[in-house]
């Protein structure tokens, strides 16, 4: 009886945990779309960067882990601040000064099969020929969706579709680099002084964009507060509490879900998202992606924490 308590709440756990991941990445494209409406995008990087580090810091503080990466390891954290935090937030959000949220999502859906090609170039790691054709599977989809997508907007909207699959392979690399370098270090470690250093970084640097502050609108500075507080903290301690009970498939799982919920908002407080084309071919997108993540039941596979972000 008390295996059986302890199953069903460990199932229950992981459903909390899936949704709440789920949701935090589905509605994380929203509000990056509405704080960039009118708030420069290094600006309102850095100010959800500043929003998410004092409960980082905090957290850290209360679990015990240390704040700078091991010896030999802490050129590599300026890395990490730069390359996983700085660079592709600010692309992200770039990007969706020109893209739909729906669309954003769907590119950062892509991030296992980014992974996957970036472990195969630089890690030479094992592969299935199941994995390569969800590779090419999902590329080809996705690569028909963009077409599809700037047949209406054009330039524009090439200018934010490149600034997303940019983030996408920079945090891609970063994942493979931090394979060979990170392991054992906290993921409190991994996020709190990187992501205070960018928030700093960024917050300066974006007051070169001669911010308005009169023209902030009150729904960005909330997004901006979600996104810091919410997405930035929230968002990964839930993905990595996920990560610590579910099997590596189940968590990975959130990549086919989120999408699907950044398109349901966006249609439902715009009433619109991407068009019929574009949602006809996610069946097979999402195939692509789920063939990728799947490597059988011997085979373990770490996936990648967003920002967020993803990212």
């Amino acid at each position: 009886m008390m295996t059986m308590n302890k199953n069903i709440y460990r199932n229950l756990l992981i459903a909390g945990l899936f949704g709440a991941v789920a949701l935090t990445w589905g509605t994380t494209w929203m509000a990056m779309k509405i704080a960039v409406a009118t708030v420069p995008p290094v600006f309102a990087t850095g100010l959800r960067f500043l929003c998410a580090a004092p409960l980082l810091l905090l957290l850290a503080r209360y679990r015990r882990a240390p704040l700078l990466f091991p010896a030999g390891q802490r050129g590599f954290q300026l890395c990490v601040m730069l390359f996983y935090f700085a660079i592709p937030f600010t692309l992200m959000i770039y990007g969706e000064r020109y893209t739909s949220s729906s669309l954003a999502a769907i590119i950062f859906a892509t991030m296992p099969a980014a992974v996957l090609a970036a472990s195969l170039l630089f890690l030479r790691e094992k592969t299935s020929l199941q994995q390569l054709l969800g590779l090419a599977i999902s590329l080809g989809a996705l690569s028909t969706i963009l077409w599809h997508e700037t047949q209406a907007n054009g330039v524009s909207q090439l200018k934010g579709i490149l600034a997303l699959v940019a983030a996408v392979l920079i945090h891609a690399l970063m994942y493979v680099q931090c394979k060979k370098r990170c392991a054992g270090i906290s993921v409190l470690s991994y996020n709190a002084l990187p992501c205070l250093g960018a928030g700093v970084l960024l917050t300066l640097t974006g007051l070169s964009e001669s911010p308005d502050f009169h023209a902030f609108a009150p729904e960005a500075l909330m997004a901006i507060a979600y996104l810091g507080f919410v997405a930035g903290v929230g968002g990964i301690l839930c993905y990595f509490a996920l990560q610590q009970i579910a099997r590596p498939f189940q968590a990975s799982l959130v990549f086919l879900v989120f999408p699907l919920i950044a398109i349901a908002l966006e249609n439902w407080l715009n009433g619109s998202s991407i068009s019929r084309e574009s949602l006809l071919l996610l069946l097979p997108f999402l195939l692509g992606i789920l063939l990728t993540l799947y490597r059988g039941a011997a085979q373990k596979r770490k996936v990648v924490v967003p920002a967020a972000i993803q990212r």
